[in-house]
């Protein structure tokens, strides 16, 4: 049974293309009648990103009734301004910059050859509508969700109200995301910025564009759009890019960024930004000295803020702070026992993967509740791992030589170079390592990074090997495939290996074989 359609204001994706009208038509359907809600729900979420769509999709099949409430757009960040776009772009500019250095592979290319950003950001919006069908409203309607279009709001100690309709709950979940936020630079919203948010609407190229930090998004853009032609410089407070990652390992990106035509101005305070005519001037300092650059577009690459405002989190005893997010346990619940919370609005790590897993403890934990307390699942079990998309990529599960040493724990460090393996060599993709950290005397992984072309692809193993308990004799032991950049695990956890080949043990063989003559 459904309600009668209320009036909405239409929500626009620029450009509103064909590509983008099928976005919109899946995951904000303009002619969307929201179910009339009859009984109790055993679940009602807030929010259809990557956290809220799982927890929906999976406790449905389970059999709960569940209600799921979007105000803007299903799929969340991930789909529309995050992941998908990204990565869509991402992959046309390497197309781009393969054209560029054909002829190291015996390709010649006519000078003249016609480049086309419009098409390339349009084959991103195609793609992105294609995906926007797994996420979309009327195929979590067949999965069984009960799926409401507007605005979510507790209104009660068990209520939810979305526009005129009051859905009770017996537990919720707030999966409301985090939203894009820009530093107090002076003159920076009078001049105007972009964002991720607002990046992947671009139709022409900006010539010449500044980037605000050199994070993940950061770096990721400045040398997507370095590809495609405009000239990019990155403004960063440190002294490298990525600055969370081991500074070689960051080396590497910032070294093949700067070959792609990156400029950095590092250990930069941006101290303000103006519009003249049609161009934007920052303004900025380093070691005291000041200077200024004139570009076309700024896009902020650092600052993220959770959605908690208007949920009316108040009513029902939630506990939140504006910039980190709902208060959580390791369960993944609230100051409320009965709201739960999961993805960016409550978490430090901000991945759609983190997203995922979080919400199967939010499921186990808010559907199947033990009596004695045992049995739940918990954050603390997570092991997880990121990747910056850049060319190469930089991939990192758990700790850091650092981390650990923070912690106390005698670490030793191995590294192995992507230029001692053969199918890195014969791809062009030999700038780069694999490094391990395992506790000292023993083979127990405790942090792994890969700099590789498909570093992404590669962590995983190490991810694997650390959640089973897997230490880098298993690895050593595994066949890897030849030639094949991975070969670097398997050579990484060599170099461990050989370690453990001391010289009593290397002199009481030394004296078997003699026997053995």
């Amino acid at each position: 049974m459904q309600t009668e359609r209320l009036q909405r204001k239409p929500v626009v994706v620029d450009p509103m293309d064909e590509f983008n009208q099928q976005l919109v038509n899946n995951v904000h359907p303009p002619d969307w009648i929201n179910p009339t809600p009859t009984g109790r729900y055993n679940l009602v979420v807030i929010g259809a990103g990557t956290a809220g769509l799982i927890t929906a999709a999976v406790s449905a099949a389970l059999g709960a009734k569940v209600a799921l409430i979007e105000r803007h757009l299903m799929g969340g960040d991930c789909l529309n301004v995050g992941c998908v776009p990204s990565k869509g772009i991402i992959r046309a500019s390497r197309a781009w910059a393969d054209v560029k250095k054909a002829q190291e592979f015996g390709l010649t290319v006519p000078d003249g050859i016609q480049t086309d950003f419009g098409a390339a950001m349009a084959r991103m919006r195609k793609l992105r509508a294609r995906i926007s069908r797994m996420d979309s409203a009327h195929r979590y309607q067949r999965l069984g969700v009960d799926v409401f279009i507007g605005e979510g709001r507790f209104s009660g100690a068990h209520t939810v109200q979305v526009d005129d309709a009051t859905l009770a709950f017996a537990k919720a979940v707030v999966c409301t995301g985090a939203r894009a936020a820009a530093p107090p630079i002076q003159g920076l919203t009078e001049t105007g910025y972009l964002t991720n948010e607002t990046l992947f609407s671009l139709t022409r190229l900006p010539p010449r564009l500044a980037i605000i930090g050199a994070g993940p998004i950061g770096c990721e853009m400045a040398q997507t759009f370095a590809r495609f032609g405009s000239r990019v410089c990155v403004f960063e407070r440190t002294g490298h890019v990525l600055p969370r990652e081991d500074a070689d390992a960051a080396e590497i990106v910032q070294t093949q960024m700067g070959n792609d035509g990156v400029s950095f101005v590092f250990h930069a305070n941006v101290t303000r930004v103006e519009l003249r005519g049609r161009e934007k001037v920052v303004h900025y300092a380093v070691s005291g000295k000041d200077d200024e650059l004139v570009v076309d577009e700024i896009l902020i690459g650092i600052g993220r803020a959770p959605n908690v405002e208007e949920l009316g989190l108040e009513t029902v005893g939630v506990e939140y702070d504006a910039r980190v997010g709902v208060k959580v346990n390791a369960r993944l619940q609230t100051t409320n026992t009965h709201v739960y919370a999961a993805g960016d609005v409550c978490s430090s790590f901000k991945f759609t993967h983190t997203a995922d897993a979080m919400a199967q403890i939010v499921i186990q934990n808010a559907l199947f509740p033990h009596p004695f307390g045992l049995g739940y699942a918990s954050t603390d079990s997570l092991i997880i791992p990121w990747t910056t998309f850049t060319e190469p990529e930089l991939a990192h599960v758990g700790l850091s030589e650092a981390d650990a040493k923070n912690k106390g724990m005698e670490v030793e460090t191995f590294t192995f170079p992507l230029d001692e393996v053969d199918r890195a060599i014969l791809d062009g993709e030999d700038a780069g390592f694999a490094r391990v950290h395992v506790k000292k005397g023993t083979d127990a992984i405790l942090g792994a990074t890969i700099v590789a072309g498909h570093a992404g692809d590669m962590i995983g193993e190490f991810a694997l090997a650390m959640k089973g308990r897997l230490g880098l004799s298993t690895i050593t032991g595994t066949i890897h495939p030849y030639p094949t950049q991975a070969e670097v695990i398997k050579k990484v956890a060599n170099a461990w290996r050989k370690t453990t080949f001391t010289e009593s043990k290397k002199r009481l063989l030394s004296r078997l074989f003699t026997w053995m003559r």
